[in-house]
This record gives structure tokens, sequence and C-alpha cells, in this order.
């Protein structure tokens, strides 16, 4: 179809579902194309979309003749920084509080009997944590910057603490556990959903801490690498490692990683798996030598859009039938699971659908093990198969401890 004779309101349709990229290479190829990619309420689209803004501003809040003209100052001003990164943070701002004054400060230190690390004082005078109320709950639909994950009914989302909120947390625990109470420990950050998890920072080496399952009995920590929470986060954001996940209305940054060596993935018959692992410190109990570690699981699974093929047969659809797991532990066989369904549910497959998820997780004795297996499917539905089981490879992934623990 000739471009040209396309109506204004069917282009307008088209580049709508372009990215801004594309829409800009779009505008090179005609004239009236060139036209339709100028118009302002497509822009406007864009700046809401891609950077929460519903007014044409630059990055200093300074007016712009357009919203395309924003977009491209928004553009220019964070071209050093990986894009997905600035739209990211730039959508989180909204849960982002105003910096506390000095005298704020002060009035915590006075009350903790403490002194915060330099580092900690400036972070505060510049933002004072995530507000976390929502109209959904504890966690809502805000982004927990920290981030999150979930198996069964265990729901982690991380937020950074508000100073007022830090210093309430840090003497409600302090006496939850009986820590002296000149600890210099002040709580940084937590999960405000049912499965608590809680971030301590030791205020005179500057180490981050984590809670384990016996922290309300006997105060276990587990040490995290000083002063790189967020830097590490973000890291891993840029390298594409970590992405977005919404879960019963809570959405936080995701931890399970996306890409190799910590994330597999396996095509058989046109069936994608991909699997990923994250240590759970707050349930680890470094007192039972059986379990002292756990890790929870993440398993992908879709039909790629040509659906699936056995023996040269293309089938429609297919659905799960049965799992079979190899848990290790140092190269050593800890558990081999082989059962029916997955957390109990049966997935049928599509050509070219969103991917199913499912998560659970599972104790081992070290910090270091992995999970391979296979699931085994049937052409079209469990009720009316239309050929034989098949199996599928789920590759290799780690059980590691990582080097930065959230």
């Amino acid at each position: 179809m000739d471009l040209e004779a396309m109506g204004d309101l069917v282009l307008h349709t088209i580049l709508s579902n372009l990215t801004p990229k594309d829409t800009a290479i779009a505008a090179c190829v005609s004239n009236k194309l060139k036209s339709s990619a100028s118009a302002d309420i497509l822009w406007s689209k864009f700046c809401s979309q891609e950077l929460d803004l519903n007014e044409p501003i630059d990055p200093l809040g300074n007016p712009t003749p357009s919203f395309k003209a924003c977009y491209q100052a928004w553009l220019e001003a964070f071209s050093m920084y990986p894009w997905p990164l600035v739209m990211r943070v730039k959508r989180s701002e909204a849960t982002l509080c105003k910096g506390v004054s000095e005298v704020e400060i002060q009035k915590s230190e006075r009350i903790l009997k403490l002194k915060l690390p330099l580092p900690t004082r400036i972070l505060y005078r510049f933002c004072d944590g995530q507000e976390f109320k929502s109209p959904g709950g504890a966690g809502g639909s805000l982004l927990g910057l920290i981030g999150g994950y979930s198996f069964y009914t265990h729901l982690v989302n991380v937020f950074l603490l508000p100073l007022n909120v830090a210093v309430l947390k840090t003497k409600e625990i302090i006496r939850q556990i009986g820590l002296s109470s000149r600890s210099q420990y002040i709580v940084v950050a937590a999960s405000y959903t049912e499965s608590e998890k809680v971030f301590f920072l030791n205020c005179i080496t500057g180490q981050l801490h984590v809670g384990t399952v016996n922290l309300a009995t006997e105060g276990e920590m587990i040490p995290c690498v000083p002063n790189v929470l967020i830097s590490s986060v973000h890291d891993s954001n840029e390298n594409g490692m970590i992405k977005l996940r919404e879960e019963r209305g809570t959405r936080s940054i995701s931890l399970f990683p996306e890409e190799p060596p910590f994330c597999s993935t396996a095509i058989t018959n046109r069936v994608k798996v991909r699997a990923s692992a994250v240590f759970v410190p707050e349930i680890a109990d470094l007192e039972d030598e059986r379990r002292k570690y756990t890790f929870s699981y993440s398993i992908r699974m879709s039909l790629l859009s040509e659906g699936c093929v056995i023996n040269g047969i293309p089938y429609s659809s297919c659905q799960l039938q049965r799992r079979h797991w190899i848990i290790c532990a140092n190269d050593r066989v800890e558990s081999d699971v082989n059962d029916e369904a997955v957390i109990g549910q049966y997935p049928l497959l599509l050509p070219g659908e969103k991917e199913f998820v499912y998560e659970s997780y599972t104790p081992l004795p070290t910090s270091l093990g992995s999970v391979e297996g296979f699931f085994t499917f049937v052409p079209c539905r469990l009720a009316d198969p239309k050929g034989a089981p098949f199996e599928v490879e789920v590759a290799r992934f780690p059980l590691q401890l990582p080097d930065y623990i959230f």
C-alpha cells in the first residue's frame, strides 16, 4: 500500500506503535511521514510512557516549545547513560522523597546515639528514601528500588527508608533482637510486604548487612559489600541483567538474572525455557548444616511464534505434563525430583504468547550448586493429545552466593 495515500489517522496509529527511535527513522522516508512523525500528540505519548511527563519540560524543569523538543532535551542531557536505565529511574522518581535538613539528620543521630557515615548523610540530604504508602496497601503498585522476588507466599519488595522511618525501625528491631542501645547499626532498607527483609548499615565500618531467618532470635546477619548497594543495582540494570517485575500488584526490580552466565536458555522443539536463581538471605539459616543457604529460582517458558514441531509435524500448542529436576550442591546430587505439574499447574503454551513464569525455592547445605532437568509436554492439550509426549530441556543454571547480597 502507498504510504502517501494513507490518512493522517492511519499513519498516527502506525507511528504510535513504534519506538521513538523508529519513529525518527520513519520520518526520513517521505515528507508525509516526516509531518506525521512530528505531531506533538505522538511525542506527548512517548514522553508520558518513557519519562512519566505530562507537560513539556527539560531536565531542569524549564518549559520546552513542544513535547518533541522535550524528549530531545532529555535524550541529549542523558546521552552518556543507557536510556532504559534513565527511563526506569525517572519513572521511580515519584516515589522518592525530598531530602531532609542537616538539623533533622543531627536529631536522628542523637536519638540513635550514632554518627551516620558521610555518604549516608549526603544521600539523605538529597533524597529522604522512598514513599511506600499507597491505596493498594503496603508496597502497593510502587517501585521498590532495591528489588524483589517471590515464591509461593513469600513476596519481597525492598524500599529505601525515609530517615524518620529508619530511626523508628532501627529502635524497634534493636529491642526485638537484643542489640545494645549503643549499637552502631541503622536500618536503611526493608521490604514492606508480609515477608520481612531488612538491611542494616554499620555506621563505623560502612559495611551493609542483611538479616537471616535467625535475625529475631540470634541477631544473625550476612555481610554485603560496603557502599555498593545502589550502584550495584544500577550496574546490573545497565547490563540488562535485571528487569522490572510485577507480582500481586507490587512492582519491584526483579533480582532474577536475565542474561548468561547466570540465566540459562534452551529451545527444544521450539519450546523456549529460561531459568535463573537468586539467593534469599532472609530465610537462610547458617546454623542448619543441611539448609544453610536458600535459593529461589524462576522458570520462564514460552512457545515460539511458529508453534512446536515434533518429528517434522507442526502443532499449534503444547501443554506441560511433568517436571524432572536434578538439584546439586558442589556437584553432588541433593535432590532428584520427578513429578507432575509445576506448583500445581499444567501451563498451556500458545505461539507468541507471554512467558509462563513460575517461581519456587530450594535449600542447600553449600553456597554453590546448580539445577537442571527437563519438562515433559504433550502436543496440543492433555485432554486431547495429538501425539506422543516429548521432553523439553531446562539447561543447567547456577545456585550461587553472589558477590553483592541483596
